[in-house]
Order: C-alpha cells, then structure tokens, then sequence
C-alpha cells in the first residue's frame, strides 16, 4: 500500500457521496466543488509535511484502526522475540504512523536494533539478521495467514548478504532455511506473540486516546 492510499481513498469516498447525494438533499454543485479543492488540498499538504503518511495516521484514528495497529503489532512482536532467541538488541519498537511521525522515521512500524560493527558479516551472523529480519513476516503469517509488511526487512536483507560477498544463490539458500528456523520458533511461540503485541498496542500512540505514562 502506498502511503497516500487512505488519504486519497477517503478524498475519493466523500467527492463521489457529495457527487451522489448532494442533489438528493439539495447540496448545491458550489459545494461539490468546495470539497474537491479541500480534498486535493489535504493531499497536497499530506504529501509536502508528512510524506503522504496523513492517511495512515487517519486510518488508524477511525473505527478499524485498532485492527490497523494490531496487525503492525503483531509483525513488530515477531522481530523482538527472535532477536531476543538470536542476542541482537533491540533498541526500541514503534507501532503506529503516529509514533514513527515522532520519531522521524517514515514507516507505519519499525524494530530497531543496534548495527552490526561491520558491514561484512560472518556467515553464522547472516544467518541470525536472516532469521530475525524475516520474523515480523512469519508473525503475520502465523496469525493472519499471510504477510503484508516486510518490503524494508527483504530489502535490507539482501543488502546485508551482498555486501558481505556472498552469492545470490547461497543468499536465497540460507534465507530460506532461516525463515524455516524462525517459523518452527515463533510456531511454538504463538502465545508470546500475542502477548507481545498486545503491550506494544498498549503502548502505541493514537490521535484522541492519551499517551500512557
């Protein structure tokens, strides 16, 4: 999903009800026109002050957003539990486009972990960053069937492998066995995960709903 989706989506819905309903009620077309120009308005200044990520923060404030949230949770929760398996430290996890915005970071969710000293890395040391990179997607799939985030985990992952001079074909080989690794983990782990994800939502900022201490 592009990060202008949701904004554009609701722009969208509420031209076409205007459009629709307006001569129902006797809306006159002045107005159609109004809410066009503050549609496209608030897609101007979604894009230029926050990245087009307006609609992500919206879609999390609406009915749905605990559901929204809780999806990022999950895929956050899948990382933290592995890299504890694994000894990477995790620095900080941020579920929602609310805490990301904070912190500056341009993403709906986030696990950060300390970086490696080098960018060459052991084999045995791939092989932790492969099985922890692909946990939040293994996360997903065990709760909801399948994965929707995890483009930056796989992009990272690639990079990590290529700087480290291995070929494609070992890369994929030994992702591949890591996800399995991971998988059989988190499989067993099930109520861990959701334990997990239920405190990062609990700690996760929203629009309307205070901060907790």
């Amino acid at each position: 999903m592009t990060s202008g989706a949701p904004t554009a989506g609701v722009v969208v819905l509420l031209v076409t009800l205007a459009a629709v309903a307006g001569p129902l009620v006797g809306l006159s077309p002045w107005w159609i026109t109004v809410l066009v120009a503050l549609g496209l308005g608030s897609l101007t200044v979604d894009a230029a002050r926050f990245g087009g990520r307006g609609g992500h923060l919206l879609a999390e404030t609406l009915p749905g957003g605990h559901w929204r949230l809780r999806r990022i949770a999950i895929h956050e929760a899948g990382h933290a539990l592995a890299a504890s398996s694994d000894g990477l430290a995790v620095q900080r996890v941020l579920v929602g486009s609310l805490a990301c915005l904070r912190a500056g970071v341009d993403s709906g969710g986030c696990t950060e972990f300390a970086l490696p000293e080098t960018v060459k890395l052991s084999a045995e040391d791939l092989r932790r960053w492969s099985r922890v990179l692909q946990a939040g997607m293994v996360a997903e799939s065990l709760v909801y069937g399948d994965s929707v985030g995890g483009d930056d985990d796989r992009a990272l992952l690639g990079r990590l492998w290529g700087l480290s001079g291995f070929d494609v074909e070992t890369a994929r080989m030994e992702q591949r066995r890591a996800r399995r690794e991971v998988e059989q983990d988190l499989r067993d782990r099930r109520l861990e995960i959701e334990a997990e994800a239920e405190r990062l939502l609990q700690a996760a900022p929203r629009f309307g709903r205070r901060s907790p201490p």
